[in-house]
This record gives C-alpha cells, sequence and structure tokens, in this order.
C-alpha cells in the first residue's frame, strides 16, 4: 500500500516523499475510519483527503466553506486530469445541471454545506446506487467560528452522513482545519458525530513567520504605521480590516498615496472578487486590502507580508490570517496595529462586537420559546425569521436533536450561554503578552507542553 501511495503521489503531485503525518491521514481515510486533522496552514491537508479519493473508485463529497475555496481546489484537481467537480449557488442553472447528471463520474465533488442539503442534491446523494466513500470537512474550524449564527446549516452534517449510511457502506467522515483550539476540537467531534476518530494535531508555529503587535495612538498614526509596512517590506501582503467600509476607505486613501490596491469584501459580486483575487496573484496588484471573506480559498506561496489593520476580535481568524503569509518556506512577516491607551478606536470596535453577541443571543431566547417541539427546519424558519440561528444554538447547547437533516425535536429549553466572548478574550489577551508571541499561539491552541519556557526569538517581545 505505502508503494502504491508514494507512486500515486510523484505521478499526481509530483513529490517523492510524504510530509509528516500526511501518510498515516491517507491511510485512515482509506481504512473508512473517522478523523480530526489539525493541521497549520501551508501543511499539505488537500492532499490528505484527494489522494484516498482518486485511489477509490466511487465519491469523496468535500464541504468547503467559500467558492474561492472550492473552485481553486478543483481547477488545479482537473489540469491534473482528475475527474472533479464543484456545485455552489453562483454557478448557472444549467451548469448545476450537467454536474448534477454526471455526478457518478467524478472522483471528488465540492460544495457548501448549505448546497449539500438542498433538495436537487441530496436527493441525487441519497441514490443507494452512488457509491460515496467520505464526507470531508474542509475548514472544520468554520463549523464553531460561523456556525450558529452565520452558517447554522454546518450544525446538521453529522447526522447528514449517518442518513448518507442508511443503504450503504458506511461513510467515513475527516474534519480539516488549521486553527482549533481545545474546546473547538471538541465542538467538531461533537457536531460531527465522529466516531472513535483518529486524531492528528501538529503544531502552528511556523519559524519562518515573525509576529508582530505595534500601539498607534490615532488613526493617523495608524495609516502611517500602515504604510512604514509596506514601504519596508518586499514582495505581495495582505492588509486585513474588519468591515466593507474600513476596506473601502483605506483603498481611497493609499491610492492617494500614490499605492494600486483593491478593495476585497463579502459584498462585491463574485466575478469581482476573482479578478481581484487573480490580480493578486499574477502581481498585478501587489496587496490586496481585505476583510475576512478573503483567505482561505487563495494560495500564494510567496507572500512575504500580512498586516492586520485592526486586531481580529478571535484568535482563530488571526491565525488563519498569518497564515496566508511565507508559504513557501522563506522568511515573512506578520504586524498587528492595536489601539494604545489613548486610541479608543479598538475599544468601540471590541464594545461593539460583545453587544452584538447579546442582543444575539437574547434575541434568539426569546424566540427558541414560540418554536414548536418538533419541526421541518425549512417550514419553521419560513414561520420564524431567525428560526434556523435559534436551532443551532439549542443544538450546540445540547438541548436539540436532529433526527435527519432536515427534522429537530427539541428537548429542553433552558438558557443558552455564548462562548464566542471567551474566546475574544484570549485575543485581547495575545494583544496585551510580555512573553513569546508565538508560545501565546501554542498555548491558545492546546500545546501546552511544547509552550512551556518556548521562545521563538524573532517576534517583538523575543526581540
Amino acid at each position: 500500500m505505502m508503494s502504491r501511495l508514494h507512486d500515486r503521489l510523484k505521478q499526481v503531485w509530483g513529490y517523492s516523499e510524504f510530509r509528516f503525518p500526511q501518510a498515516e491521514i491517507v491511510q485512515a481515510i482509506l481504512a473508512r475510519q473517522d478523523a480530526l486533522i489539525v493541521l497549520p496552514t501551508g501543511g499539505g491537508k488537500s492532499l490528505c483527503f484527494q489522494l484516498p479519493a482518486i485511489l477509490q473508485s466511487g465519491l469523496t463529497i468535500v464541504v468547503s466553506p467559500l467558492v474561492a475555496l472550492m473552485e481553486n481546489q478543483v481547477q488545479e484537481l482537473q489540469e491534473k486530469c482528475i475527474p472533479a467537480a464543484v456545485l455552489h449557488s453562483e454557478l448557472p442553472g444549467w451548469q448545476r445541471k450537467r454536474v448534477l447528471a454526471a455526478i457518478a463520474t467524478y472522483r471528488l465533488l465540492y460544495l457548501s454545506p448549505e448546497t449539500l442539503l438542498s433538495p436537487p442534491v441530496w436527493e441525487q446523494l441519497i441514490n443507494p446506487k452512488l457509491r460515496i466513500n467520505s464526507l470531508i470537512i474542509d475548514e472544520a474550524h468554520c463549523l464553531t467560528q460561523w456556525g450558529e449564527t452565520m452558517r447554522p446549516v454546518y450544525f446538521r452534517l453529522g447526522v447528514a452522513r449517518s442518513t448518507l449510511s442508511n443503504n450503504r457502506e458506511r461513510i467515513a467522515i475527516a474534519a480539516f482545519t488549521a486553527t482549533a483550539n481545545p474546546a473547538t476540537q471538541a465542538t467538531i467531534q461533537r457536531i460531527l458525530q465522529l466516531e472513535a476518530p483518529q486524531c492528528f494535531r501538529v503544531s502552528p508555529y511556523r519559524a519562518n513567520l515573525t509576529l508582530k503587535v505595534q500601539s498607534v495612538s490615532t488613526p493617523s498614526q495608524r495609516r502611517q504605521k500602515l504604510l512604514e509596512v509596506i514601504r519596508a517590506q518586499a514582495g505581495s501582503g495582505l492588509v486585513y480590516v474588519r468591515s466593507r467600509r474600513d476596506a473601502e476607505e483605506l483603498v481611497a486613501w493609499l491610492t492617494q498615496q500614490g499605492h494600486r490596491t483593491a478593495a476585497y469584501h463579502a459584498g462585491l459580486k463574485s466575478i469581482d472578487r476573482r479578478q481581484i483575487e487573480q490580480a493578486w496573484l499574477n502581481d498585478q496588484l501587489r496587496f490586496v486590502i481585505a476583510t475576512c471573506a478573503f483567505g482561505l480559498g487563495v494560495n500564494k506561496a510567496a507572500t512575504r507580508w500580512v498586516v492586520h489593520y485592526h486586531a481580529p476580535f478571535l484568535m482563530s481568524e488571526y491565525v488563519q490570517e498569518i497564515g496566508r503569509a511565507g508559504r513557501d518556506g522563506k522568511t515573512a512577516i506578520a504586524v498587528l496595529l492595536k489601539s494604545s491607551w489613548l486610541d479608543l478606536e479598538d475599544h468601540k470596535r471590541w464594545q461593539f462586537f460583545e453587544t452584538q453577541e447579546r442582543n444575539q443571543a437574547i434575541k434568539a431566547q426569546q424566540l427558541i420559546q414560540k418554536l414548536p417541539q418538533q419541526g421541518n427546519i425549512d417550514a419553521v424558519a419560513r414561520e420564524f425569521k431567525g428560526a434556523a440561528i435559534a436551532l443551532s444554538m439549542l443544538h450546540n447547547a445540547n438541548q436539540l436533536t436532529w433526527t435527519n437533516p432536515f427534522h429537530y425535536e427539541i428537548q429542553s429549553r433552558q438558557r443558552l450561554s455564548r462562548t464566542s466572548l471567551s474566546s475574544a478574550k484570549s485575543m485581547k489577551d495575545f494583544l496585551s503578552a510580555k512573553d513569546c508571541r508565538w508560545g501565546f499561539v501554542l498555548r491558545s491552541f492546546g500545546f501546552d507542553q511544547e509552550a512551556v519556557n518556548f521562545a521563538c526569538g524573532h517576534c517583538d517581545n523575543c526581540c
């Protein structure tokens, strides 16, 4: 088996050896074992499920959060002559029908969780004549980061697997992510209903990536610090902001300073986002001003620097976004600009975020009391605005079960608690930390033993 794996690795990807622990992950998936894989960005996660897919007859379903991520991976697979396809809401109807008609001919099918549970796709997938080998959840941290409030359908993926396994050989499920702390890992295992999963965890530390946090006292100083980084660093970069308005305002100002760039956010049309991505990948734009909508689906190994113009709210966002830099193994830098005690800008952002979280929890709690004890998600969502979010919050609180991907049963209606506020506290602590930045990251993601007396020697605190 290992000889065969190495042959296909060399033939399709051009690599002579696996990185640790790629070979072990591939073997677990081929053995139809459930798995939870936490590998740092640039660690070769996609190969771990693509290689098993081409070694077997039948279909591997890949659930992915972003269109760009799906399209980029499918394009790379098709260039390797691997039968792969993508389904998402932005495709024209004729193209969706063509993919569904040929579904049995593919080795990999990429789709979002919403598309997976859409009626036309689901009807094709539950056909017992269709061989399905495994269900891959790519970027699985999105289940906890976005699942409750932005993408509640994520919370139905576990029962989707059990339903798909009816009348056919058991389907394995493997969850892949680069940013999952121990609490997130436990939630992923519980929501996806992983059965005795093999767990693979690799330290997120990247020796080639320098982390720096710099204080600014005024909005004007924040802009000047950004200019300093842009001028000091060579090669391609990314600047992360927290809102669409921030992105557009910063692009307008940088354009006045003589820099050619573009704003990238979820409010753009799909075609405009693809054009910006390609312009950056092809070095027509040296850097892009982006919200968190940019990153998961875009891979440019030679990215030399990342600037967080504003601090993200969650450590998982921060680690995911700095992971865009230095994926080629060469020296790279990530600079985060934080407000000093003289500047209230960051404080106001945190306050707004926390208020939004609390208000959402209050609204969901009120709605929960009105929802029927049992029901169909689509029917209930049409009758009660926000029902899908309320049901996902109940599920996450162990007060609801899904009998299948579309029908639920409420067991309890106790008061809900929110966990993301404590996750936000970790990011705040990082900003004020006095010890090694990478040591803090290691502790945040459960690598406590490795973090003991850890000193990277090149972050702002170590220097």
